[in-house]
């Protein structure tokens, strides 16, 4: 297995689960969330990510929630399911109920807090390749799990049977271009493209996608990758720059949010806007100051949203 096995390109989202104000899973807000991505033309979607707060599900919880989201979306777009946690063995068990009910594939970071070695992140990624047969999507996410995932370490996972894409969510741009020319010619690799840089390295190098928190930016997002696959270049350039202008307004460079919690400012945003998106649960809280939410609101509106 390698990038040929699978067709996962563009521009997914990282898909936030609805919860109520009392904390509880909300069902049909969810399904109607995963209808509204359907509808708004993304590429994939990835549940039970970072955005999704896994950490505060239960794993019924999140089985629940990816069975719904093959339901809706099985055979529409790729459906990747999030299934990080502590150890390979409660890891796998997770992919196997994805693998179940018929996902495209899944997905994990580095165990959390274990700060692993290169060595120990290998070995952690072939036991989970071992033990589930999907495509597996690996997670660099060193805001997350305090450990990046270097070049020379995603070289030796994209050897991995199974391993067939990277999500390389890190801060360190010069690793992510490292990472990129040496792993991009064995697996799909999701980074940063969504910008004048990234188009360059879409062009010159390679590379297949973004994986973005919520998706408060697919309206520009989708059109940049559809734009560059047609080959009009003017046109991505455009829709780059109009993503680029919400995005560096929401995430700070070590992906904090501007205004809160990450998860909490999808949430409240896209309250704001209308939609689904429910509210964070324990240990997140909403976002409930009213300048922050007259802030938030105003980047909205100047971004045409």
């Amino acid at each position: 297995m390698d990038r040929n096995s699978v067709d996962w390109r563009g521009y997914w989202v990282a898909a936030p689960t609805p919860f109520d104000r009392s904390g509880a899973l909300d069902e049909g807000a969810w399904r109607a969330l995963l209808r509204m991505y359907l509808a708004d033309g993304i590429h994939g979607i990835l549940v039970n990510g970072t955005t999704g707060e896994w950490f505060a599900q239960t794993p019924a919880e999140r089985r629940r929630v990816a069975e719904i989201a093959v339901e809706e979306l099985g055979g529409r777009m790729p459906v990747v399911i999030g299934c990080t946690t502590y150890t390979a063995a409660d890891t796998a068990e997770l992919g196997g109920h994805a693998q179940a009910i018929g996902a495209d594939g899944i997905l994990s970071t580095p165990p959390p807090y274990a700060v692993p070695t290169p060595r120990e992140i290998v070995a952690f990624y072939r036991d989970v390749a071992e033990a589930v047969d999907l495509p597996l999507m690996v997670y660099n996410w060193a805001r997350g799990v305090v450990v990046e995932i270097t070049a020379d370490t995603a070289a030796e996972l994209a050897a991995i049977e199974r391993v067939a894409a990277i999500k390389d969510s890190t801060a360190n741009r010069a690793q992510a271009m490292e990472t990129l020319q040496r792993v991009v010619g064995q697996v799909r690799v999701f980074g940063g493209f969504i910008n004048r840089p990234g188009l360059a390295l879409l062009r010159e190098i390679g590379g297949d996608g973004n994986i973005d928190g919520a998706g408060l930016g697919a309206r520009f997002a989708v059109r940049f990758y559809e734009a560059f696959w047609a080959g009009d270049l003017p046109a991505a350039r455009a829709a780059a720059d109009a993503y680029t202008a919400l995005m560096s307004r929401l995430i700070n460079p070590d992906w904090s949010g501007r205004f809160g919690s990450p998860q909490a400012q999808i949430k409240a945003a896209m309250n704001l806007l209308g939609q689904p998106g429910g509210y964070p649960r324990r240990p997140l809280l909403p976002i409930e100051d009213p300048e922050a939410l007259a802030a938030l609101k105003g980047v909205l509106r100047e971004s045409g949203l």
